[in-house]
């Protein structure tokens, strides 16, 4: 991506999602080992490689995955007994720090030129339904087995997957003790400004990664660009 072309707010987005995907040393190192094992490594022979708790290194390898700097194929057991093993892969054969957030003007334009021309409510269900199952899909590329993980881990991989996407988010606990994601840029730019049903597709696509990574929740939005907020967040009840 060539930074000249950049707008603010995409640079400021594509500094964000490197920022949380490659911020500390030992991830960093972790992404260089696993372009080294192009056939795959699991969460326990990077702890045993990097003498980390196997949680740990799990944490590190999935917020290369939810960025989207690493794969992850689930492999059987021998013998197809006990859980599946996850086995993360470097996504392109050489080491490439790319993140692609940007978005296309002319297609946000068309959804939101679209969606108007339905009923408010129609519009709105049919926008959220779209985000639920881009949600899944790309949960799916996070977490691709049948695994469990905290509440708290999800919220955090959601938001990772956000911020590759161009939303700058992070996950934090409100003053009333939900969860809310918190995303400081939209890559949809000002089309949600003009169609602010397009927020639906925000609040189906926290849904739907949460949905695939931990249980079915629900999210509405507490502030946004429409509403006149320079932040948008989603409040999360299960």
């Amino acid at each position: 991506m060539d930074a000249q072309h950049l707008s603010p707010t995409e640079f400021a987005s594509t500094v964000s999602a490197i920022t949380s995907a490659f911020g500390d040393v030992t991830r960093r190192d972790i992404y260089l080992h696993v372009h080294q094992n192009p056939d795959g490594v699991t969460a326990s022979e990077v702890a045993e490689e990097f003498e980390l708790h196997a949680n740990v290194a799990r944490h590190h390898l999935d917020k290369l995955t939810a960025g989207g700097h690493l794969g992850v194929e689930v492999a059987k057991s021998d013998g197809g007994v006990g859980r599946p093993s996850k086995h993360y892969k470097p996504v392109h054969t050489e080491v490439r720090l790319e993140v692609n957030v940007r978005h296309d003007d002319v297609l946000v334009s068309l959804l939101g030129r679209a969606l108007a021309m339905l009923p408010a409510c129609a519009a709105e269900e049919m926008a959220e339904e779209v985000g639920v199952e881009y949600g899944k899909a790309m949960a799916a590329a996070i977490d691709p087995g049948e695994t469990h993980r905290s509440y708290q881990g999800a919220l955090h991989a959601v938001a990772d997957a956000l911020s590759a996407h161009g939303f700058a988010a992070r996950a934090e606990r409100a003053e009333d003790d939900r969860y809310q994601i918190v995303a400081q840029h939209c890559p949809f730019g000002d089309a949600v400004v003009e169609h602010p049903v397009i927020c639906a597709v925000d609040r189906g696509m926290v849904q739907g990664m949460l949905g695939h990574l931990y249980g079915p929740a629900d999210a509405s939005t507490t502030s946004s660009k429409p509403q006149g907020d320079d932040i948008c967040v989603t409040h999360v009840t299960l």
